[in-house]
């Protein structure tokens, strides 16, 4: 599926720095570059989110190929497999993100995060207080609260790609390892 937006023309020097960064550059970016000022800003804050370290590297990983699972983005869902790659996390858990509950692979905290992620994720959000108190006693108010703005910031850019029309792009590949996807929803009958 090609995007829903024509991919714009990048500076050079940034598209070979992200090229040299990821081996391509990002389709997400050259749709957004449309607008060089929300590309820019997203690019920053981005950047800015990438560095909070309250919270662990992997539990952030899982929460976002969780919210990209449950959203639908394939993109996101490539890239963080392949961050997954790059933090040295287990590439056979990853992979069961998209299918966590029917996983015995994670651990407490981590379900506990995903189920957080897609919580938020859900419209309207379903965060319950007892999850809420159980991962504020686990990660501390400041990883609570990174962990809780960094889903939002995913619910962000795996809203915006999808809308864009943006799909994987390859990343994964690297990982040798396919992804799991999520089974379909099935509607209630009522």
């Amino acid at each position: 599926m090609a995007p829903r937006i024509p991919k714009a023309e990048l500076p050079a020097e940034m598209a070979e720095a992200l090229v040299e960064q990821l081996g391509s550059v990002p389709e997400p970016v050259e749709v957004v570059f449309n607008n060089p000022a929300v590309a820019t800003s997203s690019l920053e804050f981005s950047g800015k989110v990438a560095a909070w370290d309250q919270v662990d590297e992997g539990l952030k990983t899982f929460s976002h190929m969780a919210v990209a699972a449950q959203v639908g983005c394939s993109w996101c869902l490539d890239i963080n497999y392949f961050a997954a790659l790059n933090q040295n996390l287990d590439l056979d858990k990853a992979s069961q993100v998209p299918n966590w509950r029917d996983s015995d692979a994670f651990t407490p905290l981590e379900r506990e995060v995903m189920e957080y992620s897609e919580a938020m994720t859900n419209t309207p959000p379903t965060v319950t207080d007892e999850l809420s108190a159980s991962l504020l006693k686990q990660l501390g108010p400041a990883g609570l609260v990174e962990l809780t703005v960094f889903i939002g910031f995913a619910n962000l850019s795996t809203r915006v790609n999808t809308a864009h029309g943006i799909t994987s792009q390859g990343y994964s590949e690297a990982c040798q390892l396919p992804l799991a996807t999520k089974p379909p929803r099935t509607s209630d009958a009522g």
